[in-house]
């Protein structure tokens, strides 16, 4: 099964508007979503009834405790998983009951990860790991070589382009991870833990970056423990036990 995305306008660098609310329409939505893990005729319920909507330009924080459901939803809002139960729209298309192949290739196009542990290659260069997923996609070498400086130039990591990942320090790892998320112009960027491999001043650097890039119009959804990271969000959506059990915007 084939489904095309709608097509997106290209980024107009206006920010969200100040008290959190967006000026776009709903490029995310959970519907009664439910996650049910069965090991050993045991059955873990790590998601229940979640109702989630993100629309264009947000900056939304997933927070709670340990266990509570956080890094599995994030999973399915990546494509990484699916939900025993419930809807999921991305952009208006519901991408639960899609095949391996259309999620994966959603994956690439319309999702950007920031991950905890970096997933840098280890014998790629600085230049090569963010090239990397653009080459899967099949773009032609100009376009996707413009669109690497383009990213390193954003996070200010242009000057490390030849460098390979163990040159660099954490700080500067997570950097080119957020570039290698950006340079694929993604729908929404999905960030998980982003600051819970880095010392406190590398772990703000990352969290000021982040907030700039949605003031320059990126959607954001961001699962932290961290409520002091939370903050930065304009909306924090706290889970306990798999449920959403309380919203607040942040301004």
């Amino acid at each position: 099964m084939t489904v095309t995305m709608t097509d997106r306008p290209a980024t107009t660098g206006q920010p969200a508007s100040r008290d959190g609310e967006s000026n776009g329409k709903a490029l995310l939505r959970l519907d009664n979503l439910s996650k049910v893990f069965t090991t050993d005729e045991v059955e873990t319920h790590a998601l229940s009834g979640v109702h989630l909507e993100i629309r264009k330009s947000e900056y939304v924080a997933i927070s709670g405790p340990s266990g509570c459901g956080k890094s599995t939803l994030l999973s399915i809002l990546g494509l990484l998983d699916t939900p025993t139960d419930g809807t999921y729209w991305l952009d208006g298309v519901p991408v639960q009951s899609l095949g391996f192949a259309e999620r994966a290739r959603i994956r690439n196009k319309q999702i950007g990860f920031i991950f905890q542990s970096f997933n840098l290659i280890g014998d790629l260069t600085v230049f090569e790991n963010v090239e990397l997923p653009l080459t899967y996609r099949g773009m032609a070498v100009t376009e996707r070589r413009r669109r690497v400086v383009e990213s390193l130039d954003r996070v200010n990591m242009a000057h490390r382009a030849k460098h390979l990942p163990a040159q660099l320090s954490g700080g500067q790892q997570q950097r080119v991870a957020v570039a290698r998320a950006l340079a694929g112009d993604p729908l929404i960027l999905l960030a998980d833990e982003p600051t819970g491999n880095l010392d406190s001043s590398n772990g703000d650097a990352v969290m000021e970056l982040l907030q700039e890039l949605h003031q320059l119009g990126s959607t954001i959804c961001m699962v932290t423990h961290d409520n002091r990271f939370a903050r930065h969000a304009g909306r924090t959506v706290h889970l306990f036990d798999g449920r959403v059990v309380d919203e607040r915007r942040e301004r």
